[in-house]
């Protein structure tokens, strides 16, 4: 027995197999482990895949929808085997921006570490993408002045506000993500006789015109025969303003550059029964049949200021009388944006010019507003076709990639075009 416990032979051997369980768990473990960590990163990696994916449609899919979505996408991206009881959610919120957040789990199933009982380990990953899905405001100040009649340019304008409509309307996943206004102008802005009883109207002038004033003659006869006389009293009286045809000139200056709400009487608005009045402004809608019948009211007719037009289409965007814009969520970002498109020189305004000569007194005040609206952040595009001050609508637009020198009418088609995919990469940068 003594010899027995004293002898040493063998030990290597005794030692080994006492070490070689816990030794093959180590080993194993380091494989298992492997194997956990390779079916997370392909996890994660097939989550951030989904999430991009999602990120074109979810705004169209409801939240069950989206669920199932989700689960086929990843899959698609997802190694078969690499786990087992996979569940994946994703949830899409709009706030300041858009974002898909998405989890994904499962279990791996453990071979080495089974040995001591560890048959599974649960793997998760999570991923979150971000954009910016801008709200848009787009004003389209068109020139309807009397030579957008010649060399087929109010046919080509009708023809490329359609597209940019379209472009406009396919970009626009929900009511309200985009919303557009159309003001056609010439000298004056037609903004509808039905708001004669508006209270932001000043009537001075149009009352004082004669123009809007109705003379009755009244005659007036005594005794018979031989000595009948007769006298006619003439009575002139103003003419009810339900009869002014909803065209309006400048506001005072410097009212005339600005959007400031006519709180005052001074910054009121005044109607004028201008005879050549263009058709009526549409404000902000996304009703795309009422833009669509805006189009085609439109006819070149009257003078050209290029100020007025300017300026209630910045009117429209915003949410003050007369136009009142629909407020702005503090939690979406917005792009207000202006298209002005005109084929001449300014000519005429409330105070300055005549019907064929340009007046630099007009320039003046489109300068004025223009540099305004910029000053507000309003992004302003501005289109020349044929003829016209050149470095008056260079200078207002926001930057030199949004000024258009055309040469012929056929380019408003291609102009608007290259315009409405511009805004559409603006409204949505991933």
């Amino acid at each position: 027995m003594r010899r027995f416990l004293a002898c040493q032979d063998g030990n290597v051997a005794i030692i080994f197999a006492v070490c070689l369980v816990p030794l093959l768990v180590g080993v194993g473990a380091a494989v298992d482990y492997a194997r956990l960590a390779d079916a997370r990163e392909a996890m994660q990696h097939s989550l951030d895949a989904t999430v991009l994916a999602l990120s074109s449609e979810a705004a169209g899919l409801t939240n069950s929808n989206l669920q199932t979505r989700a689960l086929e996408v990843f899959n698609v991206n997802f190694p078969s085997g690499k786990a087992e009881n996979v569940a994946v959610s994703a949830t899409y919120t709009r706030s300041k921006g858009a974002n898909i957040s998405a989890t994904a789990t499962g279990t791996v199933p453990m071979t080495f570490m089974n040995i001591i009982g560890v048959s599974s380990k649960t793997i998760s990953a999570s991923s979150t993408s971000n954009w910016s899905t801008q709200h848009l405001r787009v004003a389209l100040v068109l020139d309807n002045s009397g030579s957008m009649y010649y060399d087929n340019k109010m046919p080509s304008l009708k023809e490329a506000t359609r597209n940019l409509l379209s472009t406009l309307e396919s970009v626009a996943v929900e009511d309200g993500d985009v919303y557009v206004s159309i003001i056609p102008f010439n000298k004056d802005v037609n903004i509808g006789g039905g708001n004669y009883g508006s209270s932001w109207l000043d009537w001075s002038e149009w009352e004082a015109d004669d123009a809007n004033k109705t003379t009755i003659a009244t005659k007036t006869c005594t005794g018979y025969g031989w000595y009948k006389k007769c006298t006619t009293e003439y009575t002139t009286t103003v003419n009810d303003h339900n009869t002014w045809n909803g065209c309006v000139t400048d506001r005072n200056k410097d009212y005339d550059v600005g959007v400031a709400a006519p709180a005052t009487n001074d910054s009121k608005f005044y109607p004028e029964q201008y005879n050549r009045c263009p058709a009526v402004l549409t404000p902000l809608t996304y009703s795309w049949d009422t833009l669509d019948a805006a189009v085609t009211a439109m006819n070149p007719v009257g003078a050209t200021n290029q100020t007025i037009g300017l300026v209630w289409g910045w009117q429209s965007l915003v949410s003050t009388s007369p136009l009142n814009a629909p407020s702005k969520d503090p939690n979406i970002e917005y792009l207000d944006a202006i298209i002005l498109l005109t084929d001449g020189v300014n000519t005429r305004n409330r105070w300055d010019g005549d019907t064929e000569t340009q007046s630099p007194e007009v320039d003046a005040r489109t300068r004025l507003a223009c540099d305004a609206a910029k000053a507000q952040g309003v992004s302003i595009f501005t289109v020349l076709v044929m003829n016209g001050n050149a470095g008056l609508l260079q200078n207002c637009a926001s930057s030199p990639d949004q000024y258009f020198k055309l040469t012929s009418a056929n380019q408003i088609i291609t102009t608007f075009n290259t315009i409405g995919t511009k805004l559409s990469k603006l409204r949505i940068a991933q």
